[in-house]
């Protein structure tokens, strides 16, 4: 059982299944045995309490739960040139080491626009209030899902503000090491422009 995707371990290669048409067909045989899927989207870039909180409460509303993560191509689009901070393949094992996260599929920036839902098709579709409109979820719901669940962050600090945070504490501190040393680095550049040349 250890070396499936349902065993105890991280088990990365069986849990990452980031073809679709592989992962549609598993999808299908585990309905056809009357699991229910739930599908969660995400960067999971720096994983934190919050990101665990909200996948717990995904997986309660069904049997398995497949969780989709942008890649970093993706990620840099959305979220700027310096995310994400923790690369694709190891925000993949991350995830897959949390014991609510049955299956991960990697989503490539090049990948049609909700391809992963449509290929799997699945029963709850959990989201934040951010991902869709209300026009998009009543479509959602209508073609490739039976229910979209909205819900609140898990956390009161999302990863972007925890990193506005931390580049605030490194500007503080960087200007603090400036302003003792910068007296004396312009005396060192005057005193060097006001020595006389040797045989002068």
């Amino acid at each position: 059982m250890n070396n499936t995707v349902f065993g105890t371990g991280s088990n990365l290669a069986m849990r990452n299944i980031s073809n679709l048409d592989t992962l549609k067909k598993m999808v299908q045989k585990w309905k056809d045995e009357g699991s229910k899927i739930v599908l969660v989207s995400g960067s999971w870039d720096l994983i934190h309490e919050g990101h665990a909180l909200y996948l717990e409460v995904a997986k309660s509303y069904g049997d398995i739960l497949v969780v989709g993560v942008d890649s970093d191509k993706k990620v840099k689009r959305r979220k700027g040139p310096r995310r994400p901070i923790v690369p694709q393949q190891e925000r993949l094992r991350m995830l897959s080491h949390l014991r609510s996260v049955d299956v991960v599929t990697l989503k490539e920036d090049t990948a049609p626009k909700w391809s992963l839902i449509k290929a799997i098709k699945p029963d709850v579709l959990v989201a934040t209030k951010s991902t869709y409109s209300k026009k998009e979820i009543d479509e959602l719901e209508k073609k490739y899902c039976k229910k979209v669940l909205v819900h609140e962050r898990m956390a009161t600090t999302s990863t972007s503000a925890r990193l506005r945070l931390v580049q605030i504490d490194l500007a503080n501190k960087l200007s603090q090491k400036l302003s003792e040393k910068i007296p004396s680095m312009i005396d060192e550049v005057i005193a060097q422009a006001v020595k006389p040349e040797k045989g002068k």
